[in-house]
């Protein structure tokens, strides 16, 4: 018998090593040219560091590497680009040295620290008629095969219900396959500002709209959901997937709460998501700056669209 038991060990692992490759899901892949973006929010923040020293000047050398190698990818910038209030001097000093070197591939959306100076008039200033001020700061775009929304987050009262009209009438409009949505303020997070149910009427409106990407920032962390349905119940099948890339240069913050459906989350590096936007799907991986963390933290996965 105990000449016999290796012999059983080693079938054994054989075979649960075969079972697990057999069950294992194959890793999604697409065909043809992606269009591909770099997303990151919390940008600016000169307030302690000259801009060639800041966080913005590490992960601004991310974005202008992946745009330099690929003429057709773009930046997308998630709010709060300077700090603390938005000045045009904050703009002109800290943000132009570092990301501003990409502005015009760039598609931002506003922050509240924006709107800490009146109107935001640093935000409109800078980006001009792409910032779409006239209409409350949010537009649409395409980008490939795939319908981009950026919403104006820190609207409330009348201006809110407007973008929320707004809003559906562009979904309606644009009954594209795959659609990617862009704000400030997450609906739901673990980090230190929590989640914001005043953002629920724009979830719920995206969500009904089909939308498989939604993009936020606001807390200083990485953090990635699981594909939710309208009341952020894990619905892969029609759910939507929310990212949170508040790690765009600005003083990392703590993760303090542990909402439901997070999959992965992250305080300990500054970086960038990348998405490669396929005509029917998605990879996504986040860039971190390699100097801050070793070994840095990085995250990698696929989607399909609905």
């Amino acid at each position: 018998m105990r000449s016999s038991l290796p012999r059983f060990l080693s079938r054994l692992t054989a075979l649960l090593a075969l079972s697990a490759c057999a069950s294992a899901p194959k890793p999604l892949s697409f065909d043809g040219k992606p269009v591909t973006v770099y997303a990151a929010g919390d940008i600016a923040d000169c307030r302690y560091r000259w801009a060639k020293d800041s966080g913005a000047a590490a992960t601004a050398m991310l974005v202008s590497a992946g745009l330099a190698a690929d003429p057709g990818a773009m930046a997308l910038t998630l709010g709060d680009h300077t700090y603390p209030v938005g000045l045009p001097v904050e703009f002109n000093d800290c943000y132009a040295p570092t990301w501003g070197q990409f502005r015009e591939r760039t598609l931002p959306v506003p922050g509240n620290h924006e709107y800490y100076t009146a109107g935001a008039p640093g935000y409109y200033t800078y980006f001009g008629a792409r910032a779409a001020q006239e209409q409350g700061g949010y537009y649409s775009v395409q980008l490939g095969k795939w319908h981009a929304i950026v919403l104006n987050s820190t609207l409330r009262g009348t201006a809110a219900e407007r973008q929320l009209d707004w809003l559906r009438n562009d979904l309606a409009r644009h009954a594209t396959p795959c659609t990617l949505a862009m704000l400030h303020h997450p609906r739901y997070s673990s980090g230190g500002h929590a989640s914001n149910p005043a953002m629920d009427p724009l979830w719920q409106a995206l969500v009904a709209g089909g939308v498989e990407l939604l993009l936020s920032a606001h807390d200083h962390n990485y953090e990635r959901f699981a594909p939710q349905d309208a009341a952020g119940r894990h619905d892969d099948a029609l759910g939507m997937r929310q990212f949170v890339v508040g790690t765009g240069g600005a003083m990392l913050t703590p993760v303090r709460l542990d909402r439901a459906n997070s999959e992965v989350k992250d305080n300990s590096v500054h970086g960038v998501l990348r998405l490669d936007l396929f005509d029917t799907g998605y990879t996504w991986e986040f860039l971190p700056v390699a100097s801050e963390a070793s070994p840095p933290f990085t995250d990698r996965g696929a989607g399909t669209c609905h």
